[in-house]
């Protein structure tokens, strides 16, 4: 059993991005998908699918890598909100992650989003993680 299944899923991306892999499979939940989708949206990951063959589902997620340096698109993934501590902010206190060039994932009642759009949004929420 997997008490943070979201720190689950940004160990098993940031693994796959040390070891150079192109695609990883994550076990499914709706918040893990919505956290791909605005990974793919912002331009971290190459493509994803989502395999609801099985009772859980997985998610297939294809990396992005620059094609002559092959760096990852993805630098650092950190957790911030944990289970035993919960990291929440309104929308007057929302974070810039490296001023500005990374993204803070938050999990808001409108949905998950970045904090741009919490801002346009006028919601907070819970700082699920960090990426740049």
């Amino acid at each position: 059993m997997n008490t943070d299944p979201i720190a689950d899923y940004l160990t098993r991306v940031r693994n796959a991005i040390k070891a150079n892999h192109r695609v990883v499979e994550i076990p499914a939940s709706n918040i893990k998908k919505e956290i791909t989708k605005v990974l793919y949206h912002k331009g971290y990951i190459q493509s994803y699918r989502f395999d609801d063959s099985s009772i859980q589902g997985t998610i297939k997620i294809a990396l992005k890598y620059n094609p002559t340096t092959k760096a990852p698109a993805i630098t650092k993934l950190q957790r911030v909100s944990t289970p035993g501590l919960r990291q929440y902010v309104s929308s007057d206190n929302l974070p810039r992650v490296l001023s500005g060039l990374g993204v803070a994932i938050i999990s808001t009642s409108k949905g998950v989003m970045t904090e741009k759009e919490c801002k346009t949004e006028n919601v907070g929420g819970e700082v699920l993680c960090y990426v740049y």
